[in-house]
């Protein structure tokens, strides 16, 4: 059986292709990194260590790589493989689209080779398969588009596992969390297809994402625009500090309270989740940098991301979202020089002013309760952290709700 995915980043190397390969797959991946490609190429396998108590490694085999600008062998491996999977970033899709239609037509013009191609996306967000494949049809002869409606799907998938940014002495070499999950909806999957060892394959998908996205991330960013505000370098010192812990743990609280009401989980089953993402963001096995978790503020404060819808919903609902709050005010102070959202966000909040912003990118509308509780939690931020915060008190008067 063969595999393509493209990325030989962390994810790709840390997750996805040890799963694949642990299936039977033999895994090549595509990416631009040439050092990385050319030792793949070479060693066809690497190391992969948990981040546990005990360091436990093993050894991710049958794999090859091809540089991304091979469009010649990349198409070919596409042509010849069972599934093609990603991890290059939700934006990123649309730069390896034509690639993968290319690949896709090379292989309908085999008729012997109708068998069916899943092209799943494992990217951190929603619908990220349906996406790539509006993008990938693009591309296409609209001769293919039929046949490939009946022989490629595009399942969407919820992925899940924390890999920090590292250095390794081998280049390979890649530190992960001990957690992972990945699920697939069976609705998305055509013909005869061999399960992936470890993919938990379900009836409905949106429960899982949802809940993934509303506590994983949500929890994750929210420790790490907390954490940013008090001058911590790591998720890791963050987590330590027992009142950024508790105010971590309200957020989920509160989002935890929407998932319970839309998608009927049992409240005690999902306490017990909130409390093992708890544990995974106290993991002091490795450093995960608060920089790489809160980077791309603009993303994260997007009115469908992890922070503004849950918040929407809850407060729609008349559930408690003060937590919530909290975690996207502390989103709009984060500053860091090397993040270009960041930036891009400071210079908006300077340029039009913070209501603005939270109107014109947020979505949320200046006559909306939560826009004016934001703009006072703030103020609150601004007084607390004046040496971390450059924005200047607002004046709002927030609407009786």
């Amino acid at each position: 059986m063969r595999a393509v995915h493209f990325g030989a980043g962390n994810i790709g190397r840390g997750f996805i292709g040890p799963m694949l390969s642990d299936s039977g797959y033999n895994v090549c991946f595509v990416g631009r990194n040439k050092s990385k490609i050319a030792q793949l190429q070479k060693r066809g396998q690497y190391p992969v260590t948990l981040a546990n108590k005990n360091r436990d490694s093993f050894i991710v085999d049958n794999v090859t790589a091809i540089n991304l600008n091979d469009t010649e062998d990349v198409t070919r491996a596409i042509a010849e493989a069972e599934i093609v999977t990603t991890a290059v970033g939700i934006f990123a899709l649309k730069d390896i689209a034509e690639t993968i239609a290319q690949g896709i037509e090379r292989r309908l013009e085999n008729s012997r080779n109708l068998n069916p191609l899943h092209i799943i996306a494992c990217e951190n967000g929603i619908g990220s398969s349906q996406k790539l494949k509006k993008s990938v049809y693009r591309h296409m002869k609209q001769s293919f588009k039929e046949l490939a409606d009946r022989n490629v799907a595009f399942p969407n998938a919820m992925v899940d596992r924390i890999v920090p940014m590292q250095k390794n002495t081998d280049s390979l070499e890649i530190l992960v969390e001990p957690f992972s999950e990945w699920v697939i909806p069976r609705s998305g999957m055509i013909g005869n297809y061999n399960e992936i060892k470890g993919v938990h394959y379900v009836d409905s998908l949106a429960p899982y994402l949802e809940r993934k996205l509303y506590t994983v991330n949500t929890g994750h960013c929210s420790a790490a625009y907390f954490g940013y505000l008090e001058g911590y370098t790591s998720i890791q010192e963050a987590m330590s500090d027992p009142e950024i812990r508790v105010r971590v743990h309200g957020v989920l609280k509160e989002t935890g309270a929407l998932l319970v009401h839309l998608y009927g989980f049992k409240p005690i089953e999902h306490d017990r989740y909130i409390e093992k993402m708890m544990e995974r963001f106290t993991n002091p096995n490795f450093n995960d940098k608060i920089t790489r978790v809160a980077r791309s503020p603009l993303r994260k404060l997007s009115p469908n991301d992890r922070l503004v819808k849950p918040a929407m919903l809850a407060h729609e609902l008349g559930f408690e979202t003060s937590h919530l709050v909290s975690a996207i005010a502390s989103a709009l102070y984060f500053d860091h020089e090397k993040d270009p959202e960041a930036l891009q966000l400071q210079a908006d909040i300077r340029n039009h002013g913070l209501s603005e912003v939270i109107a014109a990118q947020l979505k949320i509308p200046t006559e909306h309760p939560l826009h004016g509780r934001i703009i006072l939690e703030s103020n609150k931020l601004r007084a607390r952290y004046p040496h971390r915060t450059r924005m200047k008190t607002v004046n709002v008067r927030v609407p009786y709700f």
